[in-house]
């Protein structure tokens, strides 16, 4: 018995694939653009014609003229400042209360979900506040043995500066936050990695700092580089002290000069461009961290640019 097993023949036809058209998206870019429009002409016409009414509300001259004046400047200088000092205050802290949060000592655990509760329970507005008035709320400051003896003896209001209410009000309150944060970096860790350093002999402290942090950083760094850029807008809060950062400054200069749009201006671009340069450094740190997690690394902002023009090469 014999079968004729033939290959059916099919006439495959080339599919034409047609793109799923998106109709709303033209839409959306037609509103951007009238809304682009509008601002130009509220920025330019209508600014110059409240200018030839000898009514300026936005003048670019006065921006330019006080974008690089000294004691903006100078101000600028302490608003870079506050946020270093503020945000290694906060890592530095944060560091040492996410690891009491996973002790397994009760009273450690207890101590740093306190602090935790009070400082992120608390706008940071008034913590500087409170810190700045604890001068006229003790007589004095002094450092020992409570009810029996004091090593150190001094006034409050020496001690406690604006400088210093910055740092401790913008510092204390950004450890909070930061120890969940780096909580968060730790706990994402697999047990595993802390149990086969344990079977090696490694102490805990050498598995957290070899091994540990260096896997959690991943996690930790993006956060931490919000945190960093929303610190330094945050510093703008130091003016309920009577500190000159720049925000302090360009108000003291808008209401000696009655061109308060115009130093706002100056102030939003300045703050854009420090920013600015935060997220490109957190780019960077956030790629550097991403290796051995990653089969290939996203391209950097050189890459693309050369990518754009059909330039080859690396960066």
């Amino acid at each position: 018995m014999s079968s004729d097993l033939s290959t059916p023949t099919t006439n495959s036809e080339e599919i034409k694939a047609i793109p799923v058209r998106h109709p709303w998206r033209w839409v959306f870019v037609a509103i951007l653009i009238v809304l682009f429009a509008q601002l130009i002409h509220l920025l330019i016409v209508t600014q110059a014609h409240r200018r030839a009414n000898h009514q300026p509300n936005l003048d670019w001259s006065v921006v330019w003229q006080y974008m690089f004046d000294p004691s903006v400047l100078h101000g600028l200088l302490w608003t870079i400042a506050l946020t270093i000092i503020a945000m290694f205050m906060g890592v530095s802290i944060g560091l040492v209360l996410a690891v009491m949060r996973m002790s397994t000592n009760p009273v450690l655990r207890s101590v740093a979900w306190l602090y935790i509760w009070f400082f992120r329970g608390t706008p940071v507005y008034v913590q500087l506040t409170v810190w700045f008035a604890v001068p006229a709320i003790l007589d004095s400051l002094s450092l020992g043995v409570p009810f029996w003896y004091s090593i150190l003896h001094t006034d409050p209001a020496r001690v406690i500066t604006q400088l210093v209410a910055a740092c401790l009000g913008l510092g204390l309150n950004e450890a909070a936050y930061m120890s969940e944060i780096v909580r968060a970096g730790l706990i994402s860790v697999d047990e595993g990695q802390m149990e086969a350093a344990s079977a090696l002999g490694l102490s805990r402290g050498k598995t957290m700092r070899r091994i540990v942090i260096p896997q959690a950083m991943r996690v930790i760094v993006p956060p931490t580089g919000n945190e960093t850029i929303s610190m330094l807008k945050t510093t703008s809060l130091v003016a309920a002290v009577g500190f000159a950062d720049l925000f302090y400054v360009i108000q003291t200069i808008a209401n000696r000069t009655y061109q308060v749009m115009s130093l706002l201006v100056v102030a939003c671009l300045w703050y854009l461009i420090m920013t600015s340069i935060l997220m490109s450094c957190q780019y960077y740190i956030e790629r550097y961290y991403a290796k051995g997690s990653l089969r290939q690394l996203p391209p950097t902002p050189i890459q693309k640019l050369r990518s754009l023009i059909g330039i080859g090469g690396t960066a």
